[in-house]
């Protein structure tokens, strides 16, 4: 079915069971602590592998002389060196293939240029260091602020890069009070914990990859469309995947290098990016230089909102990091305008990372609301509340659901709001300048086509199988919820299998559609099921019961494994969008308020506590929920204090690219944090009435912190991260 009417009451919503929104552990957690889930770089159902070592480029720009692979190839235990001069034809980028090693040209620092295969990783990695490239050095664009003026349109994605709506220029110049500043956030890696690995192997002409990808059946067809090969011919395996964050959307380097060398030595290659090479190899977040204008009248209500946002990526990428997005339908002005533009720099791709848009956007938008409101002498909440829309202002439809100002109040009553003090550097504790800061959070609700498959057996279990992945969120626990409410089992009897394009087709994990779309897709199956079980009973599909393993009328029960039999009963479904995602405009909204601490002599920052707020239809899970919630707030605060992918101005290398000198937030940085979901279910999102979660949290989050940290010490800083550098030399007159 697709979504084009509303969902109407279903066994979800009378939860008979009681196992929607239940804090169910994960039930694949047992697996994990004891090291039975198998991750990418783990499988050897195929023998004995062989292993690769990429060697990257050691500069930004320009062309390869000469590659010398003669003395690697010497080396024992190296079975081939492979360059672009032995790679087999390969499909081209704009047919949806990710070709590797394709000619001479250099594009960016770490670009892949050779890899060598051998009977162990040490004498791989050995043999890579033997590898002699002479490179033509070009010079090369590495700063985004030197390549903004010769930022062009971006072609359209999933929106449109620019919008307007009346005449913002007149609107914004008589606006009596004003907001007009520069934000600029940094390039950020996404830090996930497994780095990109692949195990390729082929049997004839079938190829199968167990790599870790959050998107099967994308990764499925770009793999098919690089070796210019069926897709029936290519499997792809991903059943447990150590964090994504967006980095695993594409297929990357590991995945086509490995599979090509396996195909031309005929034995299983294994490969996997050390952490120095996730960072130039695979994708990062853009930095941005964003410019918000707000203009409202004396009573704080917006007459003009404008966001325009600049961004960067390689020569021939359109992706951007759309920044402003978020503006067309967080607040009410009848004068609109947003733009993106994408400058060219010689960089590694840029890609999406956790809330793509949002994360970055809201950091300043959110901190203009909080500029505008101290310039009305206006609550922050007021503010916003006075521009509370009645409708989407831009694409003039109905809301689905929102409660953005249900968020904001209810986490203003638990936090203590109405204690903070509007005049900034007034609340002391011994040396530390104490301040409050709240942000809205918004996120865009989606739904992607996926399929699955629902089974009941002999033995009374059911089986569920989609090509869904669980990238460490709880896919395999919300769906098991999902099928054992449906049909009336234990989730014990309940197997969930995911990670295999074996499976039916399903949409995968990202941009925060997993739950939604798989869940639907398992919901789908199951309710199809319900339907032939019912009827082979006998019963009423209708009024037909499920509980206990054992489907009723009333009068009469058969148990699930009797009406099974010998051969099984299966059943398919698939969800999809429709005319609703037109219809309405379907967000997730939240509010954060956070307490600062800035020491008045060193400028350290420490966050004291952290209260979110969310609104995102309904709960399947409270614990997998909250986790996802708390990881986003945890994401917010490192892109508001810490987090720094620094290109080298003079070679193009990010120069902090590890996790020594990369920092995210460890656990000393983060206090205890606290979650509280409103009750809401959203009939016009998907079957369940659920919306995405994973990337809410982030949206807004850093945003907290820096009108935090304005509120303690007066120092207004909109250059992100926020550190004590840019604190100290202002901080005397404040202290």
């Amino acid at each position: 079915m697709d979504m084009s009417v509303p969902a109407g009451n279903n066994p979800i919503d009378d939860n008979r069971q009681g196992l929607i929104g239940k804090p169910l552990d994960r039930v694949d957690g047992h697996l994990k602590v004891t090291g039975q889930a198998t991750y990418a770089y783990e499988y050897a159902e195929a023998g004995v592998p062989l292993y690769g070592f990429v060697v990257t480029a050691t500069i930004a720009k320009g062309r390869i002389r000469t590659i010398d692979t003669r003395t690697a190839e010497r080396l024992a235990g190296v079975r081939l060196v492979l360059t672009w001069r032995d790679m087999p034809p390969q499909g081209r980028k704009e047919s949806g293939a990710a070709p590797q090693l394709v000619d001479e040209q250099v594009l960016h620092f770490g670009q892949p240029v050779a890899l060598v295969v051998a009977e162990s990783f040490e004498v791989a990695r050995a043999g890579a260091a033997l590898v002699s490239v002479d490179y033509e050095a070009a010079p090369g664009v590495y700063d985004l602020a030197a390549a903004k003026d010769t930022a062009r349109t971006p072609k359209p994605g999933l929106q449109a890069p620019d919008s307007a709506l009346g005449d913002f220029g007149q609107a914004f110049a008589s606006a009596p009070v004003q907001v007009d500043e520069i934000w600029s956030t940094p390039h950020q890696s996404h830090a996930m914990m497994e780095p990109h690995a692949t195990l390729a192997v082929w049997h004839g002409d079938q190829l199968t990859l167990y790599t870790s990808n959050q998107m099967l059946t994308q990764a499925q067809a770009t793999i098919a469309h690089t070796f210019q090969i069926e897709v029936t011919q290519v499997r792809v395996v991903s059943r447990y995947i150590g964090g994504g964050f967006g980095a695993k959307l594409q297929v990357h380097a590991d995945a086509i290098l490995a599979a090509a060398a396996a195909r031309k030595l005929q034995r299983p290659v294994k490969l996997a990016l050390t952490r120095q090479q996730v960072f130039h190899v695979t994708t990062h977040r853009s930095a941005t230089i964003q410019r918000v204008r707000l203009g409202a009248d004396q009573q704080g209500r917006l007459q003009a909102i404008a966001h325009e946002s600049w961004s960067g990526n390689t020569e021939g990428e359109n992706g951007y990091e759309s920044a402003a997005t978020q503006t067309r339908s967080l607040y009410a002005a009848p004068n609109r305008q947003t733009a993106h533009r994408l400058a060219t720099l010689d960089l590694p791709v840029a890609s999406a990372m956790r809330a793509p848009g949002e994360a970055v956007g809201l950091l300043a938008l959110e901190c203009a609301m909080d500029e505008l409101a101290e310039k009305l002498k206006l609550d922050p909440i007021e503010l916003r509340r006075r521009n509370e829309p009645t409708v989407d202002p831009e694409r003039h439809v109905p809301y689905s659901v929102r409660q953005l100002v249900g968020c904001m109040d209810e986490g203003a009553r638990r936090f203590g709001w109405d204690r903070r003090n509007p005049v900034p550097a007034q609340v002391r504790d011994g040396r530390w300048l104490v301040g409050l800061g709240m942000a809205a959070a918004i996120r865009s609700n989606f739904l992607r086509p996926s399929q699955a498959t629902a089974r009941v057996d002999s033995d009374g279990m059911v089986t569920i199988k989609m090509a869904m992945t669980d990238i460490g969120t709880g896919s395999y626990t919300v769906f098991t919820q999902v099928a054992a409410e449906m049909l009336g089992v234990p989730p014990a009897r309940v197997k969930m299998l995911l990670g295999d394009t074996e499976f039916p087709a399903a949409a995968g994990s990202g941009g925060s559609f997993g739950a939604a779309s798989g869940g639907s897709a398992a919901f789908e199956a199951c309710d199809a099921l319900r339907q032939k079980l019912a009827l082979l009973a006998g019963f009423d599909p209708a009024t037909a019961l499920f509980a206990n393993g054992m489907v009723s009328n009333g009068q009469q029960s058969r148990s699930l494994a009797s009406l099974a039999g010998a051969q099984g009963v299966e059943a398919a479904g698939a969800i999809g969008p429709g005319d609703l995602a037109r219809k309405f405009s379907q967000q997730a909204y939240g509010a954060h308020f956070v307490e600062v601490g800035v020491d008045r002599d060193t400028g350290e920052i420490r966050v004291r506590r952290m209260l979110s707020v969310f609104a995102a239809g309904r709960i399947l899970n409270q614990k997998t929920a909250r986790s996802q919630a708390l990881g986003g707030m945890t994401f917010g605060i490192g892109a508001a204090l810490m987090e720094d992918t620094a290109p080298d101005p003079h070679c193009g290398v990010f120069s902090n690219h590890d996790l020594a000198q990369y920092h995210v937030p460890a656990h000393a940085d983060v206090p205890e944090l606290e979650v509280v979901f409103l009750p809401e279910t959203d009939d016009k999102a998907n079957p369940l009435k659920i919306k995405g979660i994973g990337e809410l949290g982030i949206c807004g989050a850093g945003a907290a912190v820096a009108n935090a940290i304005y509120n303690a010490c007066g120092v207004r800083v909109r250059d992100y991260p926020v550190t004590l550098d840019k604190l100290l030399p202002y901080l005397p007159a404040q202290a």
